[in-house]
């Protein structure tokens, strides 16, 4: 559709005002529809800058902050990566598009389901999601080349930064569960790590086990 073609170069614009230059990171924006991971009631503002409420009580990233986080994260082609909290998918297939592997991990059922028939749907095949909060139930994937999470940390998440492959790149935000938290880079360099803070955000914090509801 037109109002599609019009709505992605309007998002490739802004992104590149926002400093998100790279032709591989912009290019899998182009590929991947948003409309198709976006709730029915919201597919006209699919590529605008704000949130969206999802099923479970969650919610949708913006479109500008999954750009700006995944321009951090600077996923080489061949780097397995690690994702916490798989929404509705739409981050999931991004980084499929720019990695050789992606394991995601959801802890509610429902999102887990839809978002594995929309990645089917579009064919990709280098992803897998699982059912968990991604502390013990990813230990059997070995270490990962980059971790992106879309839930937040009181205190720096160690636990995941075990996970890391020697220079490997973890994306998370850091702060308190009820404020404003601080979107931070760490990046593994020996036994040590170095910290750099990105940009200010609000999301939910982590939650430890699966839901037993839904």
């Amino acid at each position: 559709m037109r109002k599609d073609r019009e709505a992605v170069a309007g998002l490739l614009l802004r992104l590149r005002e926002l400093g998100v230059g790279d032709h591989r990171l912009l290019s899998a924006f182009e590929k991947i529809p948003r409309q198709n991971f976006v709730p029915v009631i919201y597919l006209d503002e699919a590529y605008n800058r704000g949130q969206f409420p999802i099923e479970c009580g969650q919610t949708m990233t913006s479109v500008d902050h999954v750009a700006r986080a995944l321009h951090a994260l600077d996923i080489p082609e061949s780097a397995k990566v690690m994702e916490l909290g798989t929404g509705t998918g739409y981050q999931t297939a991004v980084l499929a598009c720019l990695s050789r592997k992606v394991i995601s991990v959801e802890r509610f059922r429902t999102l887990l389901e839809k978002a594995r028939t929309r990645l089917a749907n579009l064919g990709i095949e280098n992803s897998q999601i699982i059912y968990g909060d991604g502390s013990d139930g990813s230990s059997d994937q070995g270490l990962f080349d980059r971790i992106i999470s879309n839930c937040s940390f009181d205190a720096l998440p160690k636990g995941f930064l075990d996970k890391l492959s020697s220079g490997g790149v973890l994306v998370a935000p850091v702060g308190p569960p009820d404020d404003v938290q601080m979107l931070k880079k760490l990046t593994k360099v020996g036994s040590r790590f170095e910290v750099e803070d990105l940009f200010e955000v609000r999301v939910q914090p982590f939650i430890s086990g699966v839901s037993q509801a839904i």
